[in-house]
């Protein structure tokens, strides 16, 4: 009886999905050719129109979003992976990566947490900026990725302070050696450049150097077409009158290869700073941006390629005097230059590479008389210049069950740096002036490091070991490992465990500042074990789950050396630990495109010295992870409804955060999510729309105490390929 009962609902619930499907299906060839064509367009702008009515009525406070967090996030990222499961479609995962190993590589032949943000998620994440499109990343945290565009951008992987994370622009490392904790801005880099981006997290000194102390981050630009002419261009527009326009040419004329690209954005922007009061009449912090990038590529030879590669950018920012605190005519001018050139030979059983690179970053600060937000300051006028060049060469080889790879590279740091002021003497109370100087005389560091790293793979179990020696002008030389077995188990499962070192060099700053700076300081030295395991459940559903834990040790500190003097030094004092969970899901086929993960992080600093620089009578424990959240969960989802439709949705929730203050307790910064929303309509192969609809529920919330954050915002545009 119940096996009768269960038949018939099985056999109604059977019809009713084919008489759902016949009327569609009716419904559509009704609507064929160009009827069907309006259709979608019509589609796609009552879409627009309709989260526009959303937006008006939730400005007017005429509806209220009523659910908790708990359950917006929660419904917002498991009901589109419950829709998943009714979509069979096929599309491989399995993605070959080129960073975890300096050479190409599957992603589930490796035992390494790597992350890939394919140029499909990069085109679906339509007008979101590079620090936004990598912070929905799990263990990834950009402070100011939706705060007023010209904020620093620092990323922290897994808790690691600004620095840790190494950022690679087609696998060479980039950095801007005048800051002080040596971190490379990412506002520099358009993201409609873009063609891939791969995370690779944990300890990746050995094939990288120093401070890819909790991962790496490899941008990898756009290449040329294979047609001897190809255009692309693209549009933007949207809130605080924001403008960005992209236009590239790029092609293949027989052994010729070439990629140019311009871009400008435009912006009215926000005040940076919180007007508490909402009634001290902050100014906009405007924003203006150039870059011009290009790549040449010849092939010498069938097996030999040589590449030349350069680019120029340039942004100007309003910014503000410190939070809550506005001024008006603070600004900032950064320029960056880079250029090289690169060889590779493919040879049997591996490539040889060889490049060159030179970057150049010049940071400018002017604060004026006109407005002064510090009483005690007349003008203010700084310049900050970071210069590298970086040379390596490597080889992979490929003897039976051992993949091979040896190399060396080449780093040159060196940095000016002028700070120039007048102010108000306490002592005459009159104007005066001041000057402070680094010069790249005093200013510059050398590394060379050999490395090698090798991998052996027997039926599914694969072992990889390797190591760098490091030698620095100024410290003298140190060591890194790493050591990653993994097991794969009925193409299914792979467990995986990761041991390794790294290490992060002190900065120039640090070294050579003439108030602080201290040359006998030691490289800071991390050790991070992560392990998990991965399941590839099918061919287009994935998962993986992490534990990770990282202990550094000589982390540097800024100290008061002498109170009566206020003197100060940079020393290695401190120990830090960071430790956590990541989990993450991954699903792709030719409709959908998702993905969800949850971290959770905790860590802890043990200092002699209090955070103001204070000498303590014991060692202390306390909580470092300051603006990083405990708890953190993301997720992206892109459905096309049909070839010409699609929408999808960026979810982002950021639990609870610890601001410093000086001299004080932190403040704790509350836990907020943010909802958005996207809509894209093709054309053709030629022409797409794309509208985002960001923060949808008008929240307010802050990434850093005191400046503010994006409410709700949209753009809007088109792109255009030839």
């Amino acid at each position: 009886m119940i096996a009768a009962n269960k038949t018939t609902a099985e056999g109604r619930e059977g019809a009713a999905r084919t008489s759902q499907k016949t009327c569609h299906n009716l419904f559509i060839k009704m609507l064929s050719g160009e009827k069907q064509e309006v259709f979608r367009l019509l589609l796609f702008l009552g879409t627009v129109h309709l989260l526009f009515v959303y937006r008006k009525l939730l400005v007017n406070k005429l509806i209220e979003p009523t659910m908790s967090k708990f359950q917006i996030v929660f419904l917002s990222i498991f009901l589109p992976l419950f829709a998943l499961a009714q979509d069979t479609t096929t599309h491989l995962l399995d993605e070959v990566l080129i960073t975890a190993n300096k050479y190409p590589k599957k992603q589930t032949e490796t035992g390494k947490v790597v992350t890939v943000i394919n140029s499909r998620t990069l085109q679906q994440m339509g007008s979101r900026t590079l620090p936004e499109v990598i912070n929905t990343i799990a263990g990834v945290s950009i402070n100011g990725a939706n705060n007023n565009r010209g904020t620093n951008q620092g990323v922290s992987i897994r808790g690691a302070s600004f620095g840790n994370a190494l950022i690679l622009i087609d696998g060479i490392p980039v950095n801007d050696p005048s800051v002080i904790s040596n971190y490379f801005d990412l506002n520099l880099i358009p993201v409609d450049g873009v063609e891939r981006i791969e995370i690779v997290k944990g300890g990746q000194s050995t094939l990288y150097g120093s401070d890819a102390v909790s991962g790496v981050i490899n941008i990898i630009t756009k290449k040329g077409v294979n047609k001897p002419l190809g255009l692309q261009a693209q549009f933007t527009g949207g809130s605080y009158h924001t403008y960005e326009t992209t236009l590239g040419l790029s092609g293949k004329i027989n052994r010729l290869s070439y990629n140019l690209q311009h871009n400008h954005t435009k912006s009215d922007g926000f005040s940076a700073a919180y007007d508490s009061t909402g009634n001290r009449s902050f100014d906009k912090d405007n924003y203006k941006q150039k870059t011009v990038r290009g790549e040449v590529g010849y092939a010498l030879t069938s097996n030999l390629q040589l590449k030349l590669f350069g680019s120029y950018s340039r942004y100007k920012a309003g910014v503000d005097a410190g939070a809550f605190l506005d001024d008006k005519d603070y600004t900032t001018t950064s320029r960056n230059i880079q250029g090289g050139t690169g060889l590779r030979w493919k040879m049997t059983g591996g490539d040889l590479v060889a490049n060159y690179h030179y970057n150049n970053l010049e940071r400018d600060y002017l604060n004026d008389s006109s407005d002064r937000s510090n009483p005690s300051f007349y003008y203010e006028n700084s310049k900050y210049i970071g210069r590298t060049h970086y040379a390596e060469v490597y080889k992979s080889f490929k003897i039976n069950n051992w993949e091979l790879l040896t190399g060396a590279d080449l780093r040159s740091n060196n940095s000016d740096q002028r700070y120039s002021y007048t102010y108000l003497d306490y002592f005459t109370q009159r104007a005066a002036k001041g000057e402070t100087i680094l010069q790249d005389s005093l200013a510059h560091t050398l590394q060379i490091s050999p490395y090698a790293s090798a991998v052996y793979q027997y039926q599914n179990l694969s072992v990889e070991i390797g190591g760098r020696y490091n030698h620095h002008s100024t410290y003298g030389s140190n060591l890194t490992y790493t050591f990653n077995p993994s097991y794969l188990i009925k193409e299914k499962v792979r467990i995986f465990f990761n041991a390794s070192s790294a290490f992060k060099a002190p900065s120039l700053y640090q070294l050579y500042d003439a108030f602080a700076g201290n040359k006998d300081l030691a490289p800071e030295k991390s050790a991070t074990i992560e392990g998990g395991i991965a399941l590839y459940a099918t061919t287009h559903f994935s998962s993986r789950i992490t534990l990770f834990n990282r202990k550094t040790k000589n982390a540097i500190q800024y100290i008061i050396t002498d109170p009566a003097t206020y003197t100060s030094q940079y020393r290695n004092v401190s120990h830090q630990t960071n430790s956590g969970l990541e989990a993450e899901l991954t699903y792709q086929t030719a409709k959908w495109n998702a993905s969800a993960n949850y971290t959770f992080t905790k860590g802890k600093l043990i200092s002699p010295f209090s955070e103001t620089g204070n000498r303590l009578k014991n060692d202390t424990t306390i909580n470092n992870l300051y603006r990083v959240p405990k708890h953190m969960a993301n997720l992206f989802a892109f459905y096309n409804i049909n070839p010409k439709f699609s929408v999808g949705t960026v979810l982002k929730f950021s639990g609870k955060r610890l601001e410093p203050v000086y001299a004080s307790r932190p403040n704790v910064l509350d836990d907020y999510y943010t909802i958005d929303l996207s809509t894209a309509y093709r054309f053709n192969n030629i022409l797409r729309l794309f509208a985002d609809f960001k923060n949808i529920t008008n929240q307010k919330y802050f990434d850093i105490s005191g400046y503010n954050s994006r409410r709700f915002n949209f753009n809007a545009g088109a792109s255009l390929s030839l």
